[in-house]
């Protein structure tokens, strides 16, 4: 019997990262699981109770943890979502590693959204509320890749700052900032031409 692997994937509620991690159906009928984030602040527990399925979910939309109770087709067989109990919103995700990765890309976009138009500014933090998330929405694609977001330094790790009209790409090492407009469609057009971008810095600013 070939070990079928189960991913799930949520959004940790401490710093905002898309948290994936599989485990096999086998292991899951055999001892309790967790996926953590990298942060360490939140962790996706999985129990089992020899008929059901517990699974404790931080929330990435309301930040509290939800209990949902799964039976064991349901957790080991095709693709599933549990909601928010506030918001009705899907904040977990089982299934298949490109599904669940897939649907976590869309969810993480969506609590951008929300926190931004929660701002002090309203629903008028961008020059276009439209543009600004197709660009974050093309960074994260352009992010999945290999080596899709890199500095000249040679670094591969980077934060990101988002603008009324910009986001700023920043190397977490040396420090250097690639600008990436994002108020008109020709902004969108022009990112979508990229299949990867490199942070302009140098191995002298390290």
């Amino acid at each position: 019997m070939s070990e079928e692997m189960r991913t799930f994937g949520y959004l940790c509620p401490a710093c905002g990262k898309t948290v994936m991690g599989a485990r096999s159906v086998f292991a899951l009928e055999a001892s309790n699981a967790e996926v953590e984030c990298e942060c360490g602040k939140s962790a996706l527990k999985v129990a089992f109770d020899g008929e059901k399925y517990h699974l404790y979910v931080p929330c990435g939309i309301c930040g509290e943890t939800h209990e949902a109770v799964c039976t064991p087709d349901r957790v080991a067989q095709g693709a599933t979502a549990l909601a928010c109990a506030k918001t009705k919103q899907f904040c977990c995700f089982i299934g298949p590693e490109g599904i669940v990765e897939k649907n976590l890309r869309e969810l993480a976009i969506l609590a951008e959204k929300e926190k931004r138009q929660e701002g002090e500014e309203g629903p008028e933090a961008f020059v276009d509320n439209v543009i600004m998330y197709e660009v974050l929405s093309e960074l994260k694609d352009i992010a999945a890749r290999d080596k899709g977001i890199t500095c000249g330094c040679g670094s591969s790790r980077y934060g990101m700052e988002i603008r009324r009209s910009a986001v700023d790409l920043i190397c977490r090492d040396c420090g250097a900032k690639l600008r990436i407009p994002a108020a008109t469609d020709r902004d969108l057009d022009d990112l979508c031409c990229h299949m990867r971008l490199v942070i302009p810095g140098g191995k002298e600013r390290v």
